[in-house]
């Protein structure tokens, strides 16, 4: 699981003013961003192309309804923020869907 393997410092999310609700105009909801990482599969990458000021990642994963979302985070302190969600688009659904694959039969 993310929270446990990658960073197991976590304490919570951190949402202020700048980002409680810049990820409406995608309809993705704070607590579906937070969903995400919790649920497995999980496929995490990093973000070196927008990593200049503070290491990024990308996370593709799916909320507990099944709604599929690529959530763009950085870490403060102990806490995730999250940059950016918005629903994964067709190729990032294939992508997920055979990363998820490939990680089912490496832990078998």
């Amino acid at each position: 699981m993310f929270m446990t393997t990658e960073y197991p410092e976590f304490s919570g999310f951190d949402w202020d003013d700048g980002n409680r609700s810049k990820n409406l105009k995608h309809a993705v909801r704070n607590w579906e961003c937070e969903q995400v990482f919790f649920n497995e599969p999980l496929v995490i990458l990093g973000d070196p192309r927008h990593s200049v000021a503070e290491d990024r990642g990308a996370v593709f994963g799916h909320t507990d309804g099944g709604r599929k979302l690529v959530v763009i985070y950085t870490m403060r302190k102990r806490q995730i923020r999250v940059i950016s969600a918005r629903d994964m688009n067709r190729k990032e659904r294939r992508f997920y869907e055979n990363a998820a694959k490939d990680q089912i039969n490496i832990q078998n």
